[in-house]
C-alpha cells in the first residue's frame, strides 16, 4: 500500500483522435520538465498515469500548473481486491461525522468479478456497517469515495482542481504585449493554456516611467513563467518614439499612433525570433483606443495574425481570473506605465483608418522602429 498522484488530463485531449498519442507525449514531457530535481517514479496502470513520491506535496503543487491536466488525486494503492479497497474505503472515510457519501467506481480491469455498480453498493455496505454515522446520499453527497480498478486498485477522495487546458507548446507561438497592467498578463495565461508558446514584450519610457515599472512587469512575465516553465521578455525602449508623436502629431491622436507603433514593434520582434502571431489585453470599449475604429487603425500595420482573448469580457471577469492565477496583486502596484504617462486629455475614440495613416506619415517610422529593437533588453525568465 502505497500514496500516489494521480494525473488526470483534459477530457478535450482524448479528442484528438490520431493526434491523440502527441499531445499526451507533450504533456508527458512537460510534467518530467517541471519535476526536475524531484525524486519522483512515473507510473502508468491500464492508461491512467500516476506519479510516486516521497514529496506528494511538492509534487501536487508543480503539477497542477501544468497545462493540459484537469484535476489531480492523492490516491491510496491497494491489491486488486474487495477486501483491501473496503479497507481503504473505510480509511477514507475515518473522522468524518454525521456525513453523506457515495461510492463511484471505474472498473477498468474487466477481469475483476462484479460490475462497477455492484462494487459501489457492496463498499457502501460495508461502510455503512461499520461507520453507522454515516448515511448515503447519491444526488449531492458531501464525500464521494472513488474506486479505480486496474491492475492495482486506488481508493481516493481527495481531488484537487488543476489549470487544464492543452500542452504548452501544441499550438505554435505569440509574442504577448505585456504591460504593467491587469489585462494583458490575463490575456497571456489564457493563451498558454490553449498550448500557445508565449513571448513578452514591454515599452519602457525612461526616465518617464521608473526602474520599479520594469520590475514590476519582469515580475509578471516570471509569475506566468511559473505556468509555462520559462519567458522571454524583450524591454523596448519607448521614449523616442513617443516624444517623436507628441511634437509632431496632434494631442488626441497620441494614443492611437503609440498602439500603432506597439504593434509594428511586436511584429518585428515576432518575424525576427520566429515567432507566429501577436497578443494583446485588449477588451472591446474599455478604453478610448479599445474601441472598434480604434482596434481597426492598430491592427492594420500587423503582418500576422493579432489576438485579443479577452476582446468580449467583463473587466470584473478579467480581475478574478488574475486573482486567481497570482498576477493581481502585481498588477495593482502603483507604478506607472508607458501608455499612462502621455494620455491626451480628449483622445479619439473614432479614428479613420486613411487619417491615422496621414497623421503618422510625418515621423520616420521604420528608424524609430528599428532603434527601438536595437536598444532593447533582453530578459530570460
Amino acid at each position: 500500500m502505497r500514496k500516489l498522484v494521480l494525473v488526470k488530463y483534459a477530457p478535450e485531449i482524448f479528442l484528438k483522435g490520431l493526434n491523440r498519442n502527441r499531445f499526451e507525449k507533450k504533456l508527458k514531457d512537460n510534467i518530467k520538465k517541471v519535476l526536475e530535481g524531484t525524486d519522483y517514479e512515473f507510473v502508468i496502470d491500464q492508461g491512467r498515469w500516476f506519479i510516486y513520491s516521497e514529496k506528494l506535496e511538492e509534487v501536487v503543487h508543480k503539477v497542477i500548473k501544468v497545462f493540459g491536466i484537469s484535476e489531480v488525486c492523492i490516491v491510496t494503492e491497494v491489491e486488486a481486491s474487495m477486501e483491501e479497497i473496503k479497507k481503504q474505503a473505510l480509511e477514507e472515510v475515518k473522522g468524518l461525522k454525521a456525513a453523506t457519501f457515495k461510492v463511484e467506481t471505474n472498473r477498468a480491469n474487466k477481469n475483476f468479478k462484479g460490475t462497477s455498480m455492484d462494487i459501489s453498493r457492496e463498499v457502501g455496505a460495508y461502510i455503512l456497517k461499520n461507520a453507522p454515522e454515516l448515511t448515503v446520499q447519491i444526488s449531492k453527497p458531501q464525500h464521494t469515495i472513488n474506486v479505480e480498478i486496474r491492475d492495482k486498485a486506488y481508493v481516493y477522495s481527495n481531488r484537487i482542481k488543476a489549470v487544464g487546458g492543452l500542452p504548452y507548446g501544441m499550438n505554435g507561438s505569440t509574442m504577448l504585449m505585456l504591460s504593467g497592467g491587469i489585462d494583458s498578463p490575463v490575456a497571456g495565461y489564457m493563451m498558454a493554456r490553449r498550448g500557445v508558446e508565449i513571448s513578452c514584450v514591454y515599452y519602457h519610457s525612461h526616465p518617464y516611467t521608473s526602474e520599479r515599472a520594469k520590475e514590476k512587469v519582469k515580475q509578471l512575465a516570471a509569475i506566468l513563467s511559473s505556468y509555462t516553465g520559462k519567458v522571454t521578455l524583450y524591454v523596448v525602449p519607448f521614449t523616442d518614439i513617443q516624444m517623436a508623436i507628441i511634437e509632431k502629431c496632434r494631442e488626441d491622436e497620441l494614443t492611437i499612433i503609440m498602439r500603432r507603433f506597439m504593434t509594428r514593434i511586436a511584429c518585428k520582434l515576432a518575424h525576427k525570433f520566429n515567432i507566429q502571431s501577436v497578443t494583446t489585453g485588449e477588451s472591446i470599449g474599455q478604453v478610448a483606443s479599445q474601441t472598434m475604429e480604434g482596434l481597426v487603425v492598430s491592427t492594420d500595420v500587423a503582418d500576422r495574425p493579432m489576438f485579443r482573448p479577452l476582446i468580449a469580457m467583463d473587466k470584473q471577469d478579467i480581475m478574478n481570473i488574475s486573482r486567481e492565477i497570482g498576477t493581481y496583486e502585481t498588477s495593482i502596484l502603483p507604478y506607472e506605465d508607458c501608455c499612462t504617462i502621455f494620455v491626451p486629455k480628449h483622445p479619439k475614440t473614432k479614428p479613420a483608418l486613411d487619417k491615422m495613416r496621414k497623421a503618422e506619415s510625418v515621423l520616420d517610422v521604420d528608424n524609430l522602429v528599428e532603434e527601438a529593437i536595437k536598444n532593447m533588453e533582453v530578459y530570460n525568465l
